[in-house]
């Protein structure tokens, strides 16, 4: 009897269940099924450091040595517009994006008097992309160092996505340092050890590297909101420029390095030891068991209170900013 080996096994399991997500997809949606989208025909490669990309705000950059690397983290620093209230926030960014994104939001801020600093982590945005192990921790101390680097002692945390795994660490690894935690659509907010299995490294980055599709990628963006507007079409033509870039390769390997620890460090169990007053403002449409985690959430951290916006999915600045920064700036200002 012939054996097949686990690797090409574990493979074709998850080829099955993508293929089962896409067909449930495709009968939700039969539209879908009819057309598939074709990339813009003068789509250009986007640099996987976005250097052709503006940034709204001059971008600096600390120098680090990670594991024998000597690596470079960009991040913004917005002085207030006006006069200052003394305050810092700190804003995170999501896996699928970088600090460019928060340009209305530190514009926002800064217009009611915050100083903001908004880094790229290392792997992402402008930010080095070494081949290296990559950690929660790692990211919550190199952000920790630019505010070393600033002298800034205390700051209000405020994480999105990804970022709001690494705010939920930052306000647990360094309590001194975090006066306010608003965390906004996190992930991982169950222990995935307990209801998914593990990805391994090499399967993740072939995976990545091999998606160059642009239907693929444009619909999961469109997942990430309840209403599509033609503004976010950018983002969608930079992360799908990526792949047409020849060192596509090296930052699939990055992203995969960089997913791992979503699995291997879980930061429920940090809920409970977060000392700062934290405020869960997310879209409320983020998926089936958002509203339940959620609420999870909010009462494991023991000063946290929770404010969902309705008809609005995974990025609420962008979908429902008439509602997400006035409940942001009340926390804030309180």
């Amino acid at each position: 009897m012939t054996t097949i080996p686990r690797r090409l096994v574990h493979r074709s399991l998850i080829i099955q269940i993508l293929s089962g997500m896409l067909l449930t997809l495709l009968a939700l949606n039969p539209a879908l099924a009819q057309e598939r989208r074709q990339a813009p025909e003068d789509l250009q490669a986007t640099s996987i450091n976005l250097e052709d990309v503006p940034y709204p705000y001059p971008v600096h950059t600390l120098e680090l040595t990670l594991y024998g690397n000597d690596i470079r983290m960009a991040y913004m620093d917005a002085r207030p517009q006006g006069r200052s209230n003394g305050k810092t926030v700190v804003l995170l960014h999501g896996m699928n994006w970088y600090a460019e994104y928060w340009g209305e939001t530190m514009a926002r801020l800064t217009a009611e008097g915050y100083r903001v600093v908004a880094p790229d982590q290392i792997g992402f945005g402008r930010s080095s992309k070494p081949i290296m192990p990559y950690s929660l921790h790692d990211h919550v101390a190199n952000t920790h160092a630019v505010l070393d680097e600033l002298g800034i002692e205390k700051a209000i945390i405020l994480g999105h996505s990804m970022g709001g795994v690494m705010a939920t660490r930052f306000a647990f690894s360094y309590p001194e340092t975090t006066e306010k935690l608003v965390l906004v659509n996190p992930i991982a907010l169950t222990d995935w050890r307990m209801g998914r299995g593990w990805t391994r490294l090499q399967d993740s980055y072939e995976s990545r590297r091999d998606n160059r599709d642009y239907e693929a990628v444009r619909r999961n963006f469109e997942r990430y909101f309840v209403t599509w507007d033609p503004r976010f079409e950018r983002y969608i033509n930079i992360n799908y420029g990526w792949t047409l870039s020849s060192e596509w390769p090296r930052l699939a390997k990055v992203l995969a390095l960089n997913s791992q620890w979503l699995y291997q460090d879980p930061t429920v169990y940090d809920r409970p030891h977060i000392e700062a007053p934290t405020l869960f403002l997310s879209g409320a449409e983020d998926g089936a068991s958002f509203r339940e985690d959620a609420q999870q959430v909010v009462a494991d951290i023991p000063d946290a209170r929770l404010h969902l916006i309705e008809q609005a999915g995974h990025m609420p600045f962008f979908e429902k900013p008439a509602e997400f920064y006035p409940a942001l700036l009340e926390f804030l200002s309180e």
